[in-house]
């Protein structure tokens, strides 16, 4: 007779199908609480988006899952000893023949998006998680797969530490560069000239984006430099350009190598004027009309010293000063080509660039082994489960 509600992939020791259950019958979910009425302690309080702060008080003790009730609902994450959850954050208690970390990669497994209740922001309910139904073996085998991918996840963690330590070494290597706490010799063991104060507009010049554009206009034709872009990088992925209809006769601007763009709008001040490096030859590309592009004089600032020096959290407080508006804000690009910097002579650029870039190569090499290692749990994840 045919066997249904078993796994693909499956260890040798176990057999027979699993068994259908709602969520509800095996577990209860609990709902967050406000904590200000809380004094500060050892004990983490978490929302959707990880540890908020830490009080004296918890809500619940041992092994839990937390799932978003709004906002980010398809990412849980497993929580464990004393803990206080947000009211944005529901938790998951009281469990009957199942393991915690058995449920919390069921969890990771379930499409949280298609169970959204709002048009607005994403909304789970109590009912709705309680409702939803999936397939669980005996409790030997739940805790066999549990222990397996706890192995996996460890690894993936590993990986996030790795990268976090990096980003930390990079962040503080950067600061010590800018701010001249540290310098490199020449190949000839010298020292470099003294740094120059240079306003931005003496040692390069801005140009506009896309004029005149409509909606019909974009899809097909020329790529050109998306907003995301410039958001998620301090360098240009070329490959994520869109495509615009652009006609010989128009009198657009193209970018070219060694062209540096800053977002000129954004929902809060602290992303104001977030900059990327255009490192790559191209041919004929154009830049979205929400930002603008900065042309260095290449004898006199470097490119690829700027991608990491317009990121850098000194030059970033200077910019987020210029932010205006009250619920979107703005920044004046004139007001930008006032702001100083303290340039190094160009040789010396190049050594700090070549120097921050290793560690930039470094953390994306991490990244991608992050990005391999959630891909086979993800694999994992639908080989494991009915």
């Amino acid at each position: 007779m045919e066997k249904h509600n078993i796994p693909k992939l499956r260890f040798p020791d176990f057999k027979g199908e699993w068994e259908e259950k709602k969520f509800k019958q095996v577990l209860k979910i609990g709902s967050g609480r406000d904590y200000k009425h809380l004094n500060k302690g050892s004990i983490p309080v978490y929302g959707t988006g990880g540890i908020m702060t830490y009080v004296d008080e918890f809500i619940y003790e041992g092994e839990s899952i937390g799932i978003g009730r709004k906002g980010t609902i398809d990412k849980p994450v497993f929580l464990s000893g004393k803990f206080w959850t947000v009211d944005t954050l529901f938790y998951t208690h009281s469990f009957d023949e199942v393991t915690p970390k058995f449920i919390y990669n069921i969890f990771q497994n379930i499409n949280w998006k298609s169970h959204n209740e709002a048009s607005g922001v994403p909304s789970l309910s109590k009912n709705t998680i309680e409702g939803i139904t999936s397939y669980f073996p005996t409790l030997p085998e739940q805790q066999k797969i549990a222990s397996f991918l706890s192995t996996v996840d460890k690894k993936t963690q590993q990986l996030q530490q790795k990268k976090q330590l990096l980003e930390q070494y990079k962040k503080s290597m950067m600061q010590k560069l800018f701010s001249q706490q540290l310098r490199f010799k020449d190949d000839n063991g010298n020292d470099y000239p003294e740094w120059e104060e240079k306003k931005l507009g003496e040692v390069g010049n801005t140009f506009n984006g896309l004029t005149g554009k409509t909606k019909e206009n974009f899809g097909t034709g020329k790529p050109y430099i998306q907003y995301k872009q410039i958001f998620d990088s301090s360098t240009i992925n070329i490959n994520g350009c869109g495509l615009v209809d652009v006609s010989e006769k128009e009198n657009q601007n193209k970018v070219q190598y060694g062209d540096i763009f800053f977002t000129t709008s954004s929902e809060t001040p602290n992303e104001i004027g977030t900059s990327s490096a255009l490192l790559n030859e191209v041919k004929e590309m154009y830049l979205n009309s929400f930002c603008f592009g900065y042309r260095p004089i290449l004898s006199k600032l470097s490119p690829v010293f700027a991608q990491f020096l317009f990121r850098d959290e000194f030059f970033r407080k200077k910019i987020i000063k210029l932010a205006q508006g009250s619920t979107r804000y703005n920044m004046s690009k004139v007001e930008l080509m006032r702001i100083s910097i303290e340039l190094p002579s160009i040789k010396e650029q190049t050594k700090i660039a070549n120097f921050l870039t290793v560690i930039d190569a470094k953390i994306n090499t991490v990244s991608n082994e992050i990005a391999t290692a959630q891909a086979f749990k993800k694999g994992l994840l639908q080989q494991l489960f009915v």
